[in-house]
Formats: structure tokens, C-alpha cells, sequence
């Protein structure tokens, strides 16, 4: 399998040269497929990070909501399992808030590709048009 994709590979790039050592239509294909493939990949990666950022952000608020019971549950009766869960439940969410800040960073950099691909795309149609 790894023969046939590093054939195939050979076979495109010798395709794709002229004898002077240039990149004829077929690279520029080439480069739009390979473009086109990367945006599509990325808007996948785009959809699943916003589903696990919603999916954060609920279970931040669930614990938000938790820690908030068991601090009103230790007012009323400090017992020592009790105090144990509540700093567990405040650790978890430490965590959980955390990784929200690290996801919404992904989240910046993938909308920064995508806007990238997108000017890049439109700048090749634009391009190939007034040729």
C-alpha cells in the first residue's frame, strides 16, 4: 500500500512538470485539490471543536451548579466526606475550566486557517478568472 501511494505521488509530480522545470496546469490542479481537501478537513475538525466546546461549556456549568449545592449542603452539615467530594468537585472543575481556555485558543487558530484557505481559494479564483 505504502508503494502505491509513493507511486502514485511519483506519477503526479512527474506529471506535473514541464521539461523546463516549471509547474504546468496539473500542479495548480493539484494544489487546488490538495486545498480544497485540507478546507474540507478542517471544517470537520472546525464542527467536532465547537460540539466539544458546547459539550464543555454544559459540563462547567453542571459543576458550577454542584459545587454551589455542596456548599450550601456544608453550611448546614460540614461532614468530612462531604468536604472531601466538594474539593474533589472544585478540582475537576479547575480542569474542566482550563481545557474550555485551551479549546477556545484551538478554536481561534482553526477559524484563522479557515479564513486563510478561504482568502487564499477566492485569491486563486480570481487569479485563474482574469487569465
Amino acid at each position: 500500500m505504502e508503494s502505491n501511494r509513493r507511486d502514485s505521488a511519483d506519477a503526479t509530480s512527474s506529471s506535473s512538470t514541464t521539461g523546463e522545470g516549471g509547474i504546468s496546469g496539473g500542479g495548480e490542479a493539484l494544489a487546488r485539490g490538495l486545498s480544497a481537501m485540507l478546507e474540507s478537513v478542517i471544517k470537520d475538525f472546525d464542527s467536532k471543536a465547537n460540539d466539544t466546546l458546547n459539550s464543555q461549556n454544559q459540563l462547567s456549568n453542571s459543576l458550577d451548579r454542584l459545587v454551589q449545592e455542596l456548599d450550601q449542603l456544608l453550611e448546614n452539615a460540614p461532614l468530612p466526606f462531604i468536604v472531601q467530594h466538594a474539593s474533589r468537585i472544585s478540582s475537576v472543575k479547575q480542569k474542566v475550566s482550563s481545557l474550555n481556555l485551551v479549546l477556545k485558543s484551538i478554536q481561534r487558530r482553526i477559524d484563522n486557517i479557515d479564513q486563510m484557505l478561504s482568502t487564499n481559494i477566492t485569491q486563486e479564483k480570481t487569479t485563474s478568472e482574469t487569465s
